[in-house]
């Protein structure tokens, strides 16, 4: 009978132990930096339905919850997902149907290129970027006659690394229409012994893209897919694409809504009147992986190839400003545009006569607005009294890499003087209260490890220089992680989804194969990506096997 009573006892005793509630996935064994505002460290996780369930450890998180799966992470380290602030994801992809000439450190090794690409794929328009003369030892403009000598009878348009120069030869000039008396406003026609050089600086460029064949759908896909399959491998969960027409945008939602692509995109809208004339008028639009709320406007040129608007002329070229590629009252009129639809602004400003512009028109235009959040792209030349103008509400968006890359001439565009306000990471976070980083790739190279690199340390990939470049703006690791996360979320309007692991928020995170907060600085660019996370789906696995 006493037996009896004792089962009865132990089942009612268990009829009263609460049901554990489930969960999808228990990460654990980790050091987890969760980027919230205190900075904290966790070792463990749940996620369910693609969001942070609960954070903890694991003893206690395993007893709580019935767990679908576990990532036992081993002892590595994750960070939420890694968002690029400024970037050109489908102009990636493009390169990767192109001939690639990035890295490219001679005239003859571009025209290597070339001629092999032509052999392999033998287009009807050759199309390439990549080159940087900068990068050659004659480091003057190539011309159109070593193309017309390869390729009389193929057009040939090869784009020059930071985006704002085209090399072509003499059939696309014929058939873009282009002359020695071409003018356009905001760039230029590179003339050589009164005839068109064969290079084109902003502006005159948009002559040849209407020549260029337009890529069809599965082009297009094509290009989206490798760019996305690049940046999973490398840990960016987000990427702020800069400039797209809406034909790409809504190819990127049908995929994403299809299951096809699982990176999230935050679009700014390319600025032509067909693109304005509807997503401003429709109003922002989300889903949970896309979001478009903003317009990209080019404000000036580049450094590299003269065409950042400076407000006295180039240390290096006598009499040349370079050139605004929206005027200021232009400038005012879209912005006033666009803060009327309820979207942002985010205009690349790169000189410091652009940069004056932008900041007047934003202040004007915001003047009765507290939360615009608009940007300023690479704000990369500032005058010392216009720092005070970035806040909370102008915000700057900076690539590291683009210090790094441009020290070895910026010096010899700028003069001394004004490097002062060159490449200012820590002087526009003090102003601003944040910075948000990106890459710019394909200008640079799309690993967001470089990127925590050149912020940090502001050497290249060669460790140069030993002591650093203009180390007093250089930022803390915590600082550059929060601006790779919480401050680029923030950004975009969207620091109550993502940008930290914390509850409530999606599971966007990656599993890195040594600690970047506490490796040798010189270490980080070395730095694995293990796996990708996004809604708590693992979206890539490397197959590098980790010693325990």
């Amino acid at each position: 009978m006493r037996f009896f009573i004792s089962l009865l006892l132990i089942a009612a005793l268990g009829s009263c132990v609460p049901e554990k509630e489930s969960a999808d996935l228990l990460v654990k064994n980790a050091t987890i930096y969760t980027v919230n505002d205190a900075f904290d460290t966790v070792s463990a996780f749940v996620v369910r339905d693609g969001k942070i369930l609960e954070i903890g450890i694991k003893p206690e998180l395993e007893l709580k919850y019935r767990i679908a799966e576990t990532y036992d992470a081993k002892g590595q380290t994750i960070v939420p997902g890694l968002i690029d602030a400024h970037a050109h994801l489908y102009n990636l992809g493009v390169t990767k149907q192109q001939v690639d000439l990035t890295g490219t450190k001679s005239l003859e090794e571009v025209l290597e290129r070339v001629v092999t690409f032509q052999k392999e794929k033998n287009t009807d328009f050759i199309l390439g970027r990549g080159w940087d003369q900068n990068d050659w030892e004659d480091t003057n403009y190539p011309n159109k006659s070593v193309l017309d000598s390869l390729f009389p009878n193929t057009p040939v348009a090869l784009t020059r690394i930071d985006g704002h120069a085209l090399w072509v030869n003499s059939l696309v000039l014929e058939q873009a229409g282009i002359t020695a008396e071409t003018q356009q406003a905001g760039g230029e026609v590179v003339l050589e012994n009164g005839e068109p050089s064969g290079i084109l600086i902003d502006s005159p460029m948009a002559l040849v893209r209407r020549i260029i064949p337009n890529p069809n759908a599965a082009y297009n896909i094509n290009a989206l897919k490798d760019a996305e399959a690049n940046c999973l491998e490398l840990g960016l969960t987000t990427v702020n694409d800069a400039g797209l027409d809406r034909n790409i945008i809504q190819l990127i939602d049908s995929l994403q809504q299809s299951g096809a692509m699982k990176l999230r995109v935050y679009a700014m809208v390319s600025n032509t009147p067909q693109n304005l004339d509807y997503y401003l008028a429709e109003g922002p639009y989300a889903t949970d992986r896309l979001t478009v709320r903003s317009v990209k406007v080019y404000g000036d040129g580049a450094l590299g190839s003269r065409g950042a608007a400076l407000r006295a002329p180039y240390s290096d070229l006598s009499g040349h400003y370079g050139a605004m590629i929206t005027e200021e009252d232009s400038l005012q009129k879209l912005a006033e545009r666009i803060v009327a639809a309820g979207f942002q602004m985010n205009t690349h400003a790169i000189g410091d006569s652009a940069n004056v512009s932008v900041l007047r028109v934003y202040k004007n235009v915001l003047a009765n607005q507290t939360d615009a959040r608009w940007k300023v792209e690479h704000a990369q030349v500032i005058s010392p009294d216009n720092f005070k103008d970035f806040s909370g509400n102008i915000i700057p968006s900076v690539q590291p890499t683009h210090a790094t890359s441009d020290m070895y001439w910026a010096e010899d565009r700028l003069g001394s003087e004004r490097m002062e306000g060159a490449y200012a990471y820590q002087t526009l976070l003090e102003a601003a209260g944040m910075v948000v980083l990106g890459t710019d790739f394909p200008v640079e190279q799309v690993n967001p490890m470089y990127t925590f690199y050149a912020a940090v340390a502001r050497k290249d990939l060669e460790q140069y220089p030993e002591e650093g470049f203009q180390m007093d703006d250089a930022l803390t690791r915590e600082q550059t992680l929060r601006g790779m996360t919480q401050w680029a979320a923030y950004s975009n309007f969207e620091e109550d989804q993502k940008g930290s692991i914390e509850v409530g928020k999606v599971a966007d995170f990656v599993v890195l194969d040594r600690d970047l907060m506490k490796i040798p600085a010189d270490s980080i660019p070395k730095v694995k990506v293990l796996a990708t996370f996004i809604n708590g789906e693992k979206v890539y696995e490397s197959d590098t096997t980790v010693e325990e």
